[in-house]
């Protein structure tokens, strides 16, 4: 896979314990001890969690709370959670046979032409993943991988940006698929200027180089999460990983 080298680097950075090593189906999802409930405290004060697994509930899961859903390792989508309003790729102009949420549209659509102007052409490769499609996804990584190995690149069921409906696996039109470089953000003409531009129309890298202990999940530059320009200038301003600014935002976190 696209990142078993990196995942071996990542893996020493990552506070995730050897002893979950087990591919067992039946020992989900709780590898790491479930933090205990505290009394939310003010958003200022929220110091962003170590990663930690679990299965509860993000407390923002209605569908016109897509900005600020909060999706991570410990919190997830319930496996019902299908947006009514998905529309295929083709309606932003790029190529078809993936799906994203209507309100996307326009954004994607404008910076797939911006992009495709200044001479670095987008594509497709995955977006909306229903709750079992990515069951599916992750346990053959686990197959693949290893039981850790999995957990750095893959979403677990209802963990994934994709089941929003508003995460995009880009690559460049026309190239190969983006793990074929080390880094299709700095390798690729398409890749860089999505890493300077994406976030000019609300489109938001969500796991960076470097910052695994506080995305939970390995480099993936090309996998953007649409959250809307106000939101995503704010995030850019803000030097803050997605993971770091959705904490925040949260309105009862716990610690």
């Amino acid at each position: 896979m696209w990142q078993v080298a990196l995942s071996l680097t990542l893996a020493v950075l990552i506070c995730f314990p050897a002893a979950i090593a087990s591919t067992s189906t039946s020992s989900l999802p709780n590898p790491l001890a479930v933090p205990t409930l505290a009394a939310p405290v003010p958003t200022a004060a929220r110091a962003l969690p170590a990663c930690s697994y679990a299965d509860e509930t993000t407390p923002l899961a209605g569908y016109d709370d897509w900005a600020l859903t909060l999706l991570d390792t410990r919190y997830a989508l319930p496996s019902s959670y299908v947006p009514a309003d998905l529309v295929s790729t083709k309606a932003a102009g790029l190529n078809g046979g993936y799906l994203v949420r209507a309100v996307a549209v326009p954004d994607l659509a404008a910076m797939a032409g911006s992009a495709a102007a200044a001479g670095a052409p987008l594509a497709v490769i995955s977006a909306y993943r229903t709750y079992r499609t990515q069951s599916a996804t992750f346990w053959k990584w686990v197959r693949t991988l290893g039981f850790n190995y999995a957990l750095l690149s893959s979403a677990r069921p209802g963990h994934s940006e994709h089941q929003l409906g508003l995460a995009i696996d880009f690559k460049s039109r026309g190239g190969p698929l983006p793990w074929a470089y080390y880094s299709w953000a700095r390798d690729t003409k398409a890749g860089k200027w999505m890493a300077a531009h994406a976030w000019e129309y609300g489109f938001v890298m969500s796991y960076p180089a470097g910052k695994t202990k506080k995305t939970c999940y390995g480099f993936e530059p090309w996998h953007y999460r649409y959250v809307g320009r106000d939101e995503a200038a704010a995030i850019h301003a803000s030097r803050l990983v997605l993971r770091e600014w959705l904490w925040l935002k949260q309105p009862q976190m716990i610690s």
